[in-house]
């Protein structure tokens, strides 16, 4: 174990240790008297024995690891062990982890001082863990729990997930210290040499997160945000570590960036109730649902290793059962070996045998089929078959109802799952059609698949292949009496060889049903699509006109789809599934797959089918942006690098490839090959999985690996996929020679050769069939992240083409305030998290540009950051008026375009366009009655004495001609805008009273403060001087400066209206003017503010935006207050450098 670092001095000292290892830096020793040859000499002998007499407290551990620095006597112990083989794990840790770190200290003591800091953190590891595990008191989780809230001052809703120790790197430096994982970030902190080091990095702004190495490093795990990588290294467990982070990204991207699926996970709606042992479950979830392809409804109960007995081997094969709310599962610890799915509404009984030393533990399963499955050694078994037994009766009753109320209606649909089973090949077309077609509804429903109406005849060598049909049928009859012929049956390699010759055509539909479990689907819900047709046929929405549109575009060239029974159906079944799964609706490429599926099984059969590959074997494959296919996509283009490195050397874009694959994943190769050679791809994904059409990808580019990589460019290589694709031909199909309409090649070409499907699909499992669905799905949660990320990408880049021109913000400095604005809108998501109008704001199907909106509290907290427009305690109340002049449409919520237009006119606007946006904001909408204000700043006297009055004189600036004339330019296309715009609203009294304290809180702490209140005293006595008069003449309705008005004032009249002992100016008795008709146009106070120079320097002088933005990145995170309400951010918190 890990010893806290004493020093141990070895000089002298008596020879009771022999040197075992040493490197440059650790010394392994072995305690005398201890070991094979330990005891042949005296001292071995002695030693050896004052061990053996010694208290056990007493005693010392015959193995020990020191640190040792070159040149110096004093060594200091850092680990013990009891045995050799204890010692040693701790000997390769520290040569893995540290041994190659070291040598990038300069001195000494730095190296001592880390391997100290390392060693004591590994320590306080070890013990969390071990709390952790015990579940006990979990005080050293509390003590990190502290420090994490007080390091980096988060709100309470911030949970802490787990904490680990570990380095991170700063170039070639790494500084040690504790990375906490909590459930919106990562944060690194360490205090090393006399610096801090404090990180704190968003899990949305994580665009990549993978393990690699660096130059000291073997095994490194690098995060890559927009702007930096991070190097993280030397964990306890790094595998434990890297699982964590990537779980924590995966839930935390799709919580906050996927709103389709955050709507549809109920699981990732409350973050508060995540923690370490939840993610692992959730990762076990997901890992058994994609396994064996269950609804995403299913939740896995227990897993445990067992043994099972498999007649077909005359043995027990060990592996491991799962259990789930509707399903028992296993699956044999040799990878295809042996899998299992068991549903529960199969199960006849779940007994216990007797227990015998043949047979420890063991249970027996009776299924319908009056077949049984006996496994052995299961641990705790009484407590599993008392759970089984209870969710066994809880489906029952669930079930019972639904056939209960359906009994007339299926008796041609048989009363189990089991009855759907295969007897002889003359038998397993039902005899029933026209019966079944006269009990349907309104709509009548086709009782058959469409390919055993509408028969071919006339085919070239029809015989050859009907006799290849009946060896085939005969395979599979041999192998349904030895394996299983239900949904229940034992699914080993041999099924996947039969599977992968191609399924014959009299048993493809079926075993579609029982390989996707559809099956149990249809038996549960009897009734349910005939209803669905009722309800969803005649209804007209955007989902319907789309189906119709593509309806007669669904395999043309197929007699079944050139007349209205196979369109019907079609129709029906479309339909059926958008009005069942209304977030899906409709998406292209559904119609060909349910074409297909509709050729081979009933029309009901084929519904059932379409819900198992859109909701379970392709999730997030038909949904508005496409993310599951596109993550798809992204592994494929890794399995690519990894399997095919020459090709991915070649096309270093890998994109091409991906926009001709995208096709692939999406109609499983049905709309780009023949269709007598794509359903034999087909049958591989009914069994296998997504894994099938990966390896099968793969083996079409390793096929033309050479043509590819002698193309010219990427039309080439694509027009060199279409005609292999175009040439892949299954002579053993009974189908006729369908061709393919969406191959593109000409017929001038050389021909292409002929490539056998079967041929295909047996390379594609022998050469890349060793991807096991764990690793697949662990490659998706990588890929996820930056498919996500990219959809992120692509909206910022579209919102700042849109606002660009709009503004004269620079690029750079529009893009850093973009990402401002996302931020703030995701710190109201971190922690307010179950408020339904967070959830509204980002919605991914809205236009680029409304996907992020902010209300007025998060506003306020941005204006507070990079407005230049700061007004002491005013600032909060200007705030509250620009989001009420923004909130044109009155919804409580702006968009970044708003915002940036009017940041733009604060810092790049002209004067008198400075002018009027403030005047806009001190009239109504912007200003209300019930306006919230603070302490009025006029009742401050308005010369301060603090300082001289001094009046400043303007600079002669060099001009800049072009400048001017781009000015110019835009000068004459404003004027032509204010000709169309509307007259602005002339001012009450009481709004211009709020205008002049936002004047005058402005100017608060500017250098030339002074100056600048003197010279707004001058203008708003001449304002309110105009007023006055204004209201005695107000027949004229001259917008004109009246002649008896002065264009100066003296100091006695400025003082009247700024001085400590005028009350308020809210109070009607202040002035001699009454509130009714006192009016002042934007006019006259632009004309007013134009005759002060310092005013006018004020509002031009140049303003620089990217300081504030700096700024801002560190003050955004700066809180203030403890909860999850907003706190203010006014100003930055001093955080170490990053």
């Amino acid at each position: 174990m890990w010893l806290k670092p004493e020093e141990v001095l070895l000089k002298n000292a008596l020879k009771l240790w022999v040197t075992q290892k040493s490197s440059g830096y650790f010394v392994l020793q072995r305690r005398r008297g201890h070991g094979d040859s330990g005891g042949r000499c005296f001292t071995g002998r002695l030693v050896g024995a004052l061990d053996t007499v010694l208290d056990s407290n007493a005693r010392v551990a015959p193995f020990r690891i020191l640190l040792q620095v070159p040149g110096s006597p004093i060594y200091s112990a850092i680990a013990c062990g009891a045995t050799d083989e204890e010692i040693s794990q701790h000997w390769e840790w520290l040569e893995q982890n540290l041994l190659h770190t070291l040598s990038v200290f300069d001195n000494k003591e730095d190296i001592v001082s880390f391997v100290k800091g390392k060693i004591k953190a590994l320590i306080a590891e070890e013990t969390s863990s071990k709390v952790a595990e015990q579940e006990e008191n979990p005080e050293k989780f509390r003590e990190a729990l502290v420090k994490f809230e007080s390091r980096f001052n988060f709100p309470e809703p911030e949970k802490l997930i787990t904490y680990y120790s570990c380095c991170c790197w700063k170039g070639r430096v790494p500084r040690q210290g504790w990375l906490y994982l909590s459930i919106n970030h990562l944060c690194f902190y360490s205090f090393f040499l006399g610096k801090e080091l404090k990180l704190r990095i968003p899990w949305v702004d994580v665009q990549k997160l993978e393990r690699t190495s660096n130059i000291f490093m073997t095994d490194i795990i690098r995060i890559t945000t927009q702007c930096k990588e991070r190097d993280f290294s030397t964990f306890l467990n790094i595998d434990e570590a890297f699982r964590i982070m990537e779980q924590l990204a995966d839930v935390t991207l799709r919580r906050l960036l996927d709103n389709e699926i955050f709507e549809l996970d109920p699981g990732l709606q409350d973050p508060a109730q995540i923690t370490k042992r939840d993610l692992e479950a959730r990762a076990q979830n997901e890992y058994f649902r994609a396994f064996f392809r269950l609804p995403k409804k299913e939740r896995l109960q227990e897993f445990l290793d067992c043994s099972l007995w498999t007649p077909f081997s005359r043995c027990h094969t060990a592996g491991r059962m799962y259990t789930s709310d509707s399903y028992v599962c296993f699956a044999s610890k040799e990878d295809g070996c042996c899998n299992v799915l068991i549903p529960l509404l199969e199960v006849v009984t779940i007994e216990k045998m007797e227990d015998t030393s043949l047979l420890p533990n063991p249970i027996i399963i009776s299924i319908k089929s009056k077949t049984a499955f006996q496994f052995i050694e299961l641990q705790d078994r009484d407590t599993l078959v008392g759970n089984l037994l209870r969710r066994l009766k809880q489906v029952k009753a669930s079930n019972a109802a639904l056939h209960n109320s359906k009994d007339r209606d299926m008796q041609n649909s048989h009363s189990t799952c089991a009855d759907y089973q295969f007897g002889k090949l003359g038998e397993v077309l039902p005899q029933s059609n026209g019966d079944e077609n006269d009990k349907n509804g309104r709509h009548l429903l086709n009782a058959e698949a469409l390919s055993s109406t509408f028969h071919h005849s006339g085919i070239d060598g029809l015989d050859f292949r009907m006799s290849r049909e009946q060896i085939k049928e005969s395979l599979w009859n041999d192998h349904f009496s030895e394996f299983g012929r239900t949904v229940c049956m034992f699914r080993t390699e041999k099924i996947r060889k039969l599977v992968a010759m191609g399924i014959p055509e009299s048993l493809r539909g079926k075993l579609w049903l029982l390989f996707s479990d559809a099956m149990t689907d249809l038996h549960s819900n009897p009734g349910y699509y005939e209803n669905l047709v009722e309800v969803s046929m005649g209804m007209c929405c955007i989902a319907t006109e789309e189906i119709e549109r593509d309806l007669h575009r669904s395999l043309p060239e197929h007699p079944a789809f050139q007349n209205e029974t196979g369109i019907a159906a079609l129709r029906r079944v479309l339909t059926a599934y958008a009005h069942r799964n209304p977030k899906i609706g409709y998406c292209q490429s559904m119609n060909i797959l349910t074409s297909v599926l509709l050729l081979y099984a009933k029309e009901e059969e084929a519904f059932w089918l379409l819900v198992a590959v859109c909701e379970r074997m392709l999730p997030d494959y038909f949904n508005h942006r496409v993310i599951g296919a596109q993550v798809d996509q992204s592994v494929f283009e890794e399995l690519i690098k990894e399997q095919l490195p020459e090709l991915a050397e070649h096309m270093k874009d890998l994109s091409t490839l991906a926009s001709v694959s995208l096709s692939w994943f999406l109609t499983l190769f049905l709309s780009i090959m023949p269709l007598e050679s794509a359903v034999n791809v087909v049958d591989c994904f009914f069994f296998d999985g997504i894994k099938a059409i990966f390896q099968f990808g793969l083996a079409i580019l390793e096929a033309n690996a050479v043509e590819l990589c002698n193309s010219k460019d990427d039309g080439h290589a694509l027009m060199i996929l279409s005609r292999f694709l175009d040439h892949v031909k299954n002579e053993e199909s009974p189908l006729p020679l369908i061709g393919n309409q969406h191959a593109f090649f000409s017929d001038d070409l050389e021909p292409c050769p002929v490539t056998e499907i079967t041929d295909l699909i047996r390379d594609s499992y022998e050469k890349f069939g060793d991807r096991s669905v764990e690793q697949i799905e662990h490659m998706r949660y990588r890929h996820r992240i930056r498919v996500l990320q990219n959809h992120e990408e692509t909206t910022k880049q579209n919102v700042l083409r849109v606002v660009i021109p709009d503004v004269s913000i620079l690029p750079e400095d529009l893009e850093e305030l973009y990402d401002l604005f996302k931020r703030e809108h995701l710190i109201s998501c971190y922690w307010e998290w179950n408020s339904a109008v967070v959830i509204q704001r980002h919605d991914p199907s809205r236009p680029y540009a409304e996907q992020y909106r902010i209300d007025s509290q998060q506003f306020a907290n941005l204006f507070k950051l990079v407005s230049p427009w700061m007004c002491g305690e005013h600032t909060e109340v200007l705030a509250e008026r620009v989001f009420r002049l923004l909130d044109t449409n009155m919804t409580s919520l702006i968009e970044f375009k708003g915002f940036a237009s009017c940041l733009d006119i604060m810092y790049n606007g002209e004067m008198n366009e400075k002018i009027k946006l403030l005047y806009k904001l001190h009239i109504p909408p912007a200003l209300t009655e019930n306006d919230r204000d603070s302490q009025s700043p006029l009742k401050t006297p308005l010369l301060s004495t603090s300082r001289p009055l001094v009046i400043g004189k303007s600079s002669g600036d060099n001009i800049d001609y072009q400048k001017q004339l781009k000015q110019m330019l835009k000068d004459i296309a404003k004027e032509k805008e204010a000709k169309a715009e509307k007259e602005l609203p002339k001012m009450c009294q009481r709004e211009f009273i709020q205008f002049c304290k936002t004047l005058y809180s402005m100017f608060h702490e500017d250098p030339e403060e002074n100056e600048l209140y003197q010279a707004i005293a001058t203008v708003t006595t001449l304002l309110l001087q105009i007023g006055e008069v204004g209201q005695r003449s107000s027949s004229s309705g001259s917008d004109e400066f009246p002649e008896g008005v002065q264009t100066e004032a003296s100091t006695s009249e400025q003082d009247v209206v700024f001085t400590d002992n005028v009350k308020s100016p809210k109070n009607p008795q202040l002035l001699p003017i009454s509130e009714g008709d006192w009016i002042i146009s934007f006019k006259h106070i632009l004309a007013s503010l134009l005759t002060e120079q310092s005013l006018v320097n004020f509002f031009e002088k140049p303003l620089e935006l990217k300081p504030k933005l700096e700024n801002a990145k560190l003050a955004q995170y700066s809180f203030k207050t403890n909860g999850a309400n907003h706190p203010s951010r006014g100003e930055p918190e001093p955080l170490s450098a990053h």
